[in-house]
């Protein structure tokens, strides 16, 4: 029985009172359970108000409202695991530090399939002198993004559009107890996938229409993140921004291409690849069979040479 079930038994008189009590005794220890399993994850609060569950994050103070559907949602994956992406969360903080070390102007950071807004509004909460901007082209999810930049105080770009290789409206697949697997590609294959309308531009026509230059992008589409270096190769060759990316090859073989590919268009225009590794980053060069990663940092050979020298693991 769940709260509202045993409340109505009792009141239909189905159950005596001391019953009744006792039952919701027992349902009301997980609020305690709870109290005691948060002190060893990254969450430090969970609030319950009318019609919302809101946790905070314990280091960064961020929070976020909780999908009661989706079942990958950042803090519940903290729950379930402590943390979210911790190692490759501390290199891109590690990363933005050096860019705004560097850099007298003004830093930008594009988050590229920005879901709720875990990364961005995380970032946003660090580094106040960096001017965000987050894409998210499935509407349902763009509103939730919006609720949480709202929620923090932050003061982010958000745009309800996504970014491919040339401009278009292009049918995603959702499922609300994944939105951050939602894909121009049916990577679910479930029978409940939504099929959603979302407009996609390309990178380049964006920077070039709103005169902005780019420092580090953050891209998590997928399975259709070449599209968007496609779409972008004239803003990367300008402004060699430190790259943040998803490689899977069970996603990027949906849309017909292996992930190497994007290694390679990357590589042939200054970039290395590496993986991050604790402190440090690692050099990598092909993904096979056995890859076991999954995200990618790419910094350009001669733009990012000092940050390449002091952050690569020596082997």
């Amino acid at each position: 029985m769940n709260l509202k079930n045993t409340k109505a038994a009792y009141i239909a008189g189905q159950i005596s009172k001391p019953q009744y009590i006792d039952t919701m005794y027992q349902l009301h220890q997980h609020l305690f359970e709870y109290a005691d399993f948060l002190a060893d994850t990254d969450i430090a609060k969970i609030e319950i108000t009318d019609g919302d569950v809101i946790m905070t994050s314990r280091t960064t103070g961020v929070k976020i409202r909780c999908d009661q559907k989706d079942k990958r949602l950042a803090p519940l994956e903290i729950l379930n695991f402590n943390f979210y992406e911790k190692t490759d969360s501390d290199m891109i903080f590690k990363l933005v530090t050096s860019l705004t070390n560097q850099k007298e102007e003004e830093v930008s950071f594009f988050d590229i399939g920005a879901n709720v807004g875990w990364y961005t509004i995380n970032l946003a909460k660090s580094f106040e002198k960096v001017k965000f901007f987050a894409f998210e082209p499935i509407p349902m999810t763009f509103e939730k993004l919006k609720a949480n930049v709202d929620l923090n105080l932050v003061n982010v770009n958000i745009h309800n559009f996504g970014f491919s290789n040339e401009e278009k409206e292009l049918n995603f697949y959702y499922y609300p107890e994944g939105s951050g697997n939602a894909s121009a590609a049916n990577l679910s294959e479930l029978d409940n996938v939504q099929i959603v309308p979302c407009f996609v531009k390309k990178l380049d026509d964006f920077t070039v229409e709103k005169s902005l230059s780019v420092d580090f992008i953050k891209c998590d589409v997928e399975g259709a993140e070449l599209f968007v270096y496609q779409g972008g190769i004239q803003s990367l060759k300008r402004n060699k921004p430190i790259i943040f990316t998803e490689m899977l090859r069970k996603w990027s073989k949906k849309f017909n291409y292996h992930p190497n590919a994007i290694i390679d268009l990357l590589f042939g225009i200054g970039y290395r690849c590496f993986t991050a590794k604790e402190d440090k980053l690692v050099e990598f060069f092909r993904m096979d069979e056995n890859t076991m990663e999954t995200n990618f940092f790419f910094l350009d050979s001669v733009n990012h040479t000092a940050v390449i020298e002091s952050l690569t693991l020596k082997v």
